[in-house]
């Protein structure tokens, strides 16, 4: 289903995002995104009795999967 619609989404914009080897693709696999996706961090951090939750580890990549994916993943991580 990820990969379905992740693929539908990259065509439908013209985007593409970097496969294994640096190419740019409208194919990617779920497997692939998965591993794109899986060093993001939510950090969560008390300054004076406040607790500050921030997401770690975003770049442009991630950023235009989560875009790509629709609104429930841009709640999720936005």
């Amino acid at each position: 289903m990820v990969e379905w619609k992740l693929r539908k989404r990259l065509k439908e914009t013209g985007e593409t995002i970097p496969n294994q080897v640096k190419k740019q693709t409208q194919k990617p696999t779920s497997k692939w995104a998965f591993v794109l996706m899986r060093k993001i961090t939510e950090v969560k951090v008390e300054v004076d009795s406040r607790v500050i939750t921030k997401i770690v580890n975003m770049d442009e990549v991630k950023g235009k999967i989560i875009r790509l994916m629709g609104k429930y993943c841009e709640k999720y991580y936005f």
